[in-house]
């Protein structure tokens, strides 16, 4: 039995004429005691009526059939413990009986109207208002509020948790961390795992989101399978989780936590028909080391799991304070990128293909350099990644094709300019349009451009990418596939598109001193692209030996 949060709704019941004993509404003949009777037996609450002495004056249907009581065992005359014996032996009461007299008969002394909750064995939730009535005695009104509490838990429990998953979300998350971190006060420890999954974006571009949300829920299976009982998994949203480790003895528990959950989450997925491969990255605060504050401690989880995407994912990474510093310099580089656009900081540098052969400049690859007015020239390994990460290769890449169709237009016909074609950009549906309309305005001839693209990007959505291939294949460029080698399928990618070149990866350019092994490969993968009448191209080469 426990007070209520809130007021149940009360009836209003004239005042009775006298309180007898041994009196039953509705044993008088009197039209008005009739019509009393059957208003309250009509009513949706149980309505039950005690006197000074607690002997029970009248109770309507309604209450009996709540309590599952039947009329003759509890008539009235009967005692408040007598109704409750019988409730007992109903099934519809549990706890101290005596308890629950003195209770009830404390709250109404004290109030003119009293207010009580009361959860049955068999589930069912009631709120009771006891109300005084004159010359001693009470009227209590039973409401069944157990949907409308259930409703509430339901309520309740959607915001803090994730409907996908049915993991905490990020609220209840920082309220659970805001809760431990007072035990790590008194001299605990505990670790923050920031994780994300890695490439999950190419399953929902690939097989779908219902795939990809299946995906979501088995992870998080296999999280709670790693997990101890006080630990708390949360979904922040798409595909990032965060586990508070509590009780932790060192650091180390963390580290073994992160391999745990590598090793589980890296396991191939079958999910309707498809077996899919992920693997995760991790990113560890711990406290009271790296912070004691919610949000610091967050933070600095987040910036260990960029630590771990950055040297290459698949991995996990303790908070470092550096971590602080280099986060501050991306963000710096971001906001100048965002700018450098609009302040043509940009240029082309062009790098000659040469045909060995003939020993003729063939084509020329536009390279995109940026001149900062601060730092001087930065190096496209440093501001590529992050304009990828934040779409801004999009327009970039757009202003790297316009300018290279524009500045090479008046070269000689047969002289080919080489330009890279990110993947958000192939994804983009006016990618042609866009071609087409650089090509217009300069008005250099299709056959003249060769766009390079990827083997990565026929892997996140081969059946759309190779659509736009042969749109723009028939525009007359030719196309191109950049760093062969360097993915998993290849071959078959080779078979599925005919693509004009291939581009040998620098890595196996740069291995060609140190044995045989590197210099059979390039020789194997000129001599392929050469019965698929391909030409091949070795990146990296800039001296005759």
């Amino acid at each position: 039995m426990a007070k209520s949060p809130r007021k149940a709704r009360t009836v209003d019941i004239l005042p009775f004429p006298t309180i007898s004993r041994q009196m039953d509404i509705g044993a008088e003949t009197g039209n008005d005691h009739l019509l009393l009777r059957t208003v309250l037996n009509s009513m949706s609450q149980g309505v039950v009526v005690f006197d000074a002495e607690t002997r029970l004056v009248f109770r309507n249907q309604r209450y009996l059939d709540m309590y599952r009581l039947p009329a003759e065992a509890v008539p009235p005359g009967r005692t408040l413990r007598d109704l409750l014996n019988h409730r007992v032996a109903a099934r519809t009461f549990s706890g101290d009986r005596d308890q629950y007299v003195v209770e009830l008969l404390k709250g109404i002394r004290e109030a003119e109207t009293s207010y009580l909750t009361m959860k049955l064995a068999d589930g069912r939730a009631f709120s009771i208002v006891n109300k005084q009535m004159p010359g001693g005695g009470w009227l209590a009104t039973h409401e069944d509020i157990t949907e409308r509490q259930r409703a509430e838990e339901r309520i309740a429990h959607m915001a803090g948790h994730d409907a996908l998953t049915d993991l905490p979300n990020r609220i209840l998350l920082r309220e659970r961390l805001e809760y431990e971190l007072k035990r790590v006060k008194r001299g605990e420890c505990l670790a923050v795992l920031c994780l994300d999954l890695d490439h999950f974006k190419s399953v929902n571009d690939t097989l779908g989101h219902p795939i990809g949300d299946e995906l979501l829920k088995v992870v998080a299976d296999r999280l709670r399978g790693c997990t101890r009982e006080p630990d708390t998994i949360a979904r922040l949203g798409g595909d990032e989780f965060a586990i508070i480790m509590t009780a932790m003895q060192q650091p180390g528990d963390a580290a073994a936590l992160s391999r745990r959950i590598r090793d589980s989450v890296a396991n191939p997925y079958q999910i309707d028909g498809h077996q899919i491969i992920v693997d995760i990255s991790i990113g560890i605060s711990v406290a009271p080391m790296d912070a004691t504050e919610p949000d610091q401690l967050l933070k600095n989880a987040d910036m260990a799991l960029y630590g771990a995407k950055a040297d290459g994912r698949g991995i996990y990474r303790f908070f470092e304070p550096e971590m602080d510093a280099r986060m501050k310099a991306r963000r710096e580089l971001e906001m100048d990128l965002r700018n450098a656009l609009a302040n043509k900081e940009f240029e082309l540098h062009y790098q000659p293909l040469v045909n060995l052969q003939s020993n003729e400049i063939s084509a020329f690859e536009a390279l995109v350099r940026w001149h900062h007015p601060e730092r001087g020239l930065i190096s496209p390994a440093e501001f590529i990644p992050v304009a990828e990460e934040t779409g801004l290769i999009i327009p970039l890449g757009e202003w790297v094709l316009r300018t290279a169709c524009e500045e090479t237009s008046n070269w000689p016909d047969d002289v080919k300019v080489a330009v890279n074609l990110s993947p958000a950009q192939l994804k983009s549906r006016d990618v042609v349009q866009m071609v087409t309309s650089a090509l217009e305005d300069s008005g250099m001839a299709g056959r003249r451009l060769q766009l390079e693209i990827t083997e990565s990007v026929l892997m996140q959505n081969t059946f759309s990418t190779l659509a736009t291939l042969h749109e723009l294949r028939k525009l007359g460029i030719q196309i191109a596939m950049d760093d062969f080698g360097t993915g998993y399928s290849s071959l078959s990618y080779l078979r599925s598109f005919p693509f004009d070149k291939i581009k040998i990866d620098r890595s196996f350019i740069e291995d060609l001193s140190n044995g045989a092994e590197p210099l059979a490969i390039v020789h194997a993968v000129a001599g392929l692209a050469k019965c698929l009448n391909m030409i091949s191209t070795a990146e990296g080469v800039e001296t005759q030996h």
